[in-house]
């Protein structure tokens, strides 16, 4: 994608709502502390209604697009780009019970399904964004309540991100009506965050949402310092380097303390239930949570940018045995022989940042998707951003393809790439019969900004394009 066009992303977006902020007020007796109790009253009520209207935006499109039983649709006459395949011209896509039915150029179109003409436009799967925290944030600044990421303490594995995702979160809506059908909806905070859920944009609770629900444990790996250069600048500096690294050395061992009383917890679990003489361990909900992913059934997320970090995090999971995935990644392109010989995916949520070090490129960054897959590591492009910017992922994986990186990996990178790398590959990530028919039909090459969504479906249910965004839109687009 051309810088040009690159200056075209407004087309597709339309500014952020943000609510204001309240100050705490400490009010003493008589009529002015009244009068200002009132003023205050009215501020909460003005900050508490875009929050209202803005989850107001996905609901309003009626029940029969939440949730009931997907129709039968046959979308013909279209370019199909599979992604797995060769594309297909002149195709049809059948959908029926939520799933991928029929493709191809002699496909049969089933009695009483809805036909969908769409010749001139493109079948893409949708897209996946792996470096969410998609319904769990709403406004960042200024309205805490709408803000649920982190849990007290640094050690929360039984935290589960599945349980406090609002699926009316404006940033659905805005974010799947460009073509982002599913995320990775990821804790933060402490040392473990707590596991991260895999979701797609549709549905009016996180059970109807949900592809799995416990995905993955995210870890924010002990670090010593903040970075230099560009990317540090705004960060202060350690006035004891020592005693930092002594601090994350604590933090690491307190890490694996438990990850091993997790493993010794699991065993001890099964030879209770395998022998009922063997005496059962008390109940542990932290150490029971850990179980899965100390014997690798499922991967743990490491958020690292550093090559020190990641050497240490692949390390570490050897040493532990675990599935490690790293989040972030911006100096992984510089280890990339590394981690293709560890076999250890990276999700690149760093591709807009700013250089890490002053003497970078400025277009390190912009380069290190296509320098991973040059080297052969698995790897997917994320925003990394919470939610309001999630809809931008189109955009990222043209940056990447505008350095170096081919239109056909660019495109796999927000498709199939990301659901093969959380283990959903069988069923998301590319358009073929029996996976989850989540579509998107556009005018134009998808990572183009300048390309417009005709037709969406997830889950096999055809969703209006309808978002904050577009009622924004609607309500000004006359103002005079």
């Amino acid at each position: 994608m051309s810088l040009k066009t690159f200056s075209h992303v407004a087309a597709r977006s339309v500014a952020n709502v943000f609510a204001p902020s309240v100050t705490n007020v400490v009010l003493r007796g008589g009529v002015g502390a009244r009068r200002m109790s009132f003023a205050l009253a009215a501020l909460l009520l003005l900050s508490v209604a875009p929050i209202a209207s803005a989850q107001q935006a996905s609901s309003t499109m009626g029940q029969q697009f939440m949730s009931g039983t997907p129709g039968t649709y046959a979308i013909r006459n279209a370019r199909i780009v599979t992604v797995s395949g060769a594309d297909i011209e002149n195709g049809t896509v059948v959908v029926r019970d939520g799933k991928i039915n029929a493709v191809g150029t002699n496909v049969a179109v089933p009695a009483g399904a809805i036909e969908i003409d769409a010749r001139g436009l493109s079948v893409y799967p949708g897209m996946i964004d792996l470096g969410t925290s998609m319904g769990l944030v709403e406004i960042p600044q200024g309205a805490n309540p709408t803000v649920d990421v982190a849990e007290v303490g640094d050690m929360n594995p039984n935290a589960q991100a599945f349980y406090g995702i609002n699926p009316h979160s404006a940033h659905v809506a805005v974010t799947r009506v460009n073509g982002v059908t599913s995320v990775l909806s990821s804790p933060s905070g402490g040392i473990i965050s707590g596991q991260a859920a895999f979701i797609n944009l549709l549905g009016s609770s996180p059970q109807e949402m949900s592809v799995e629900r416990t995905a993955a444990l995210v870890v924010n790996y002990p670090r010593a310092a903040g970075g230099g250069g560009f990317g540090g600048f705004f960060q202060q500096a350690q006035a004891n380097p020592a005693e930092a690294a002594t601090a994350r050395d604590r933090q690491v061992e307190q890490l694996r303390k438990l990850l091993r009383d997790a493993e010794a917890y699991g065993r001890a679990m099964d030879a209770a239930n395998s022998d009922r003489t063997v005496p059962r361990p008390d109940a542990d909900v932290v150490l029971a949570s850990l179980v899965p992913y100390v014997r690798g059934e499922r991967p743990v997320v490491f958020r690292a940018d550093r090559e020190s970090e990641i050497r240490a995090i692949v390390r570490f999971s050897e040493e532990l045995k675990l599935k490690p995935i790293i989040l972030g990644g911006n100096d992984a392109s510089k280890i990339a022989a590394f981690l293709k010989e560890k076999n250890v995916p990276v999700i690149l949520g760093g591709l807009f940042d700013l250089p890490s070090r002053e003497d970078d490129f400025y277009d390190v960054l912009y380069e290190s998707a296509a320098k991973l897959q040059q080297a052969g590591v698995r790897f997917a492009l994320s925003t990394g951003d919470q939610g309001a910017e999630v809809r931008d992922l189109p955009y990222r994986a043209g940056m990447a393809a505008a350095f170096g990186l081919s239109r056909a990996d660019a495109l796999k990178s927000v498709t199939l790439y990301p659901a093969q790398i959380m283990g959903v590959g069988d069923r998301l990530g590319s358009i073929e019969v029996g996976k989850i028919a989540n579509l998107v039909i556009t005018d134009g090459d998808l990572l183009e900004a300048r390309t417009h969504i005709r037709h969406l479906f997830i889950n096999g249910r055809q969703v209006p394009l309808n978002s904050r965004h577009t009622e924004l839109y609607d309500q000004f687009k006359n103002r005079k």
